[in-house]
C-alpha cells in the first residue's frame, strides 16, 4: 500500500485540502445507481477498471461496482444492461460477436485503450536447443519437445484458459497447421493457472510452447521467441473466429486495438462518463511498466491501479475535465 503523507506535506498544502473536499462532496454521478464494470479475469482488464473506478468514485461522485465473468458471457450481458462498461474489448478476437453486438445497437466501442498482440511462444533457450524452430508449423516436428505428461506420445501447446474467447481461435488455429493429431491443445482452469505453468517450466528450463498476449508482464518479464504465422488474411481470420469453421486456413493473429464497451443505455445517460471512456488511452510504456510493477511487487490489481495514478498524472489527467482530476489528485494525496 502506499505510505501516508507525513504530516509536514499535509500543513503544506495549505486550504487546498477543505477546497477539495468541498469539491468533492458537492460533485453528483450522472447516474443514480452504481456503475457496473465488466471485471474480466486478466491483468490488464482488472487494473485499466482498478483505475476507471478510481477516477468514477473520486472525481465524478459515482458508486462502482465490478462483476467477474469471461469475455462472450460479459458481453452478453454487456448487450442487457446487467454492466455497463468493459474496459478491455478486443473487437479482432470476438470479431463475429463484437459485430452482432454492435449491430444489435445496444454496445459501443469507444476511444483507443492501447494496441494489443497475441501469439504462440516458445523460450529462447528452447530456439537454442532447437534451432529448426521459428515458425509454428514447425511443431509438427517436435511432439516429442513438448510432450504432454497426460498422453506422452503427443505434444501439448497450452492455450487460453478454459473459457476464454481465444479458445475457438487457437483450436482452429491447431487444426489449420495440421497440429491437431499429434498435439494438444491444452486448456488451463484459469489465468493464474496458466501463468504458473509456464514460469514453473521457464524456471526449470524445460522446454514449453504456449500461446500469450500482450500487453503482458509476462511477455515482458521472460526472454521469448514468438513463433511466426502466415501473413494476416481476414477472410482466414473471420472463419478462425468462428467455432463452426470447417476449412480453418492458418493466419497471422490480427492486430487488435482495444477499445472501451459501453451499454449504448448507459452512455446514453451518463454523457460524461462516456467522455471520459473516450478520450481514455494509456500508452504502452505505462501500461507495460505498470504490470510490471503488478508482477515484480506481488501487488493486487487496484494497488497497481493508484500506482498507474500517481505515476502517470500527465497520462490521465488528459482524460478528464480540470476539477475532476483535482479531486482525484486530492484523494491521491491521502495516501
Amino acid at each position: 500500500m502506499f505510505r501516508t503523507l507525513a504530516l509536514t506535506a499535509v500543513l503544506a498544502a495549505g486550504l487546498a485540502a477543505p477546497s477539495a473536499a468541498r469539491a468533492a462532496d458537492a460533485v453528483t454521478c450522472e447516474v443514480d445507481r452504481p456503475v457496473r464494470f465488466s471485471g474480466l479475469n486478466w491483468e490488464s482488464n482488472l487494473v485499466l477498471a482498478g483505475i476507471e473506478r478510481y477516477v468514477l468514485e473520486h472525481g465524478y461522485g459515482c458508486k462502482t461496482t465490478v462483476e467477474i465473468g469471461e469475455t462472450l458471457p460479459m458481453l452478453a450481458a454487456l448487450q442487457r444492461g446487467d454492466v455497463d462498461v468493459t474496459p478491455e474489448v478486443w473487437p479482432g478476437q470476438i470479431e463475429g460477436a463484437w459485430k452482432k453486438a454492435l449491430a444489435s445497437g445496444r454496445v459501443l466501442g469507444v476511444g483507443h485503450v492501447y494496441d494489443a498482440g497475441e501469439g504462440w511462444y516458445v523460450p529462447r533457450y528452447t530456439v537454442e536447443r532447437h534451432p529448426d524452430i521459428k515458425q509454428a508449423a514447425d511443431l509438427a516436428r517436435h511432439k516429442e519437445t513438448f510432450a504432454d505428461p497426460e498422453e506422452p506420445n503427443r505434444g501439448r501447446i497450452y492455450g487460453c484458459p478454459a473459457g476464454w474467447a481465444c479458445g475457438t481461435l487457437n483450436d482452429n488455429l491447431l487444426r489449420a497447421l495440421k497440429l491437431d493429431k499429434d498435439f494438444t491443445m491444452f486448456a488451463p482452469g484459469s489465468g493464474a493457472a496458466q501463468k504458473a505453468a509456464i514460469v514453473s517450466a521457464y524456471k526449470r528450463k524445460r522446454d514449453i510452447v504456449f500461446y500469450y498476449w500482450t500487453p503482458t508482464s509476462l511477455v515482458g518479464a521472460l526472454d521469448l521467441v514468438k513463433l511466426e504465422l502466415p501473413a494476416f488474411d481476414q477472410q482466414a481470420y473471420t472463419c478462425m473466429t468462428d467455432p463452426k469453421c470447417a476449412d480453418p486456413v492458418a493466419t497471422e493473429f490480427k492486430p487488435n486495438p482495444v477499445v472501451t464497451g459501453l451499454n449504448a443505455e448507459f452512455a446514453k445517460s451518463a454523457p460524461q462518463l462516456t467522455a471520459f471512456f473516450t478520450k481514455l488511452s494509456v500508452p504502452d510504456e505505462a501500461i507495460d511498466a505498470t504490470l510490471g510493477w503488478l508482477e515484480n511487487e506481488g501487488k493486487e490489481p487496484e494497488e497497481a491501479a493508484q500506482y498507474f495514478l500517481k505515476q502517470y498524472g500527465k497520462v490521465w489527467r488528459e482524460w478528464v475535465p480540470a476539477d475532476v482530476a483535482t479531486r482525484v489528485q486530492a484523494e491521491l494525496d491521502k495516501k
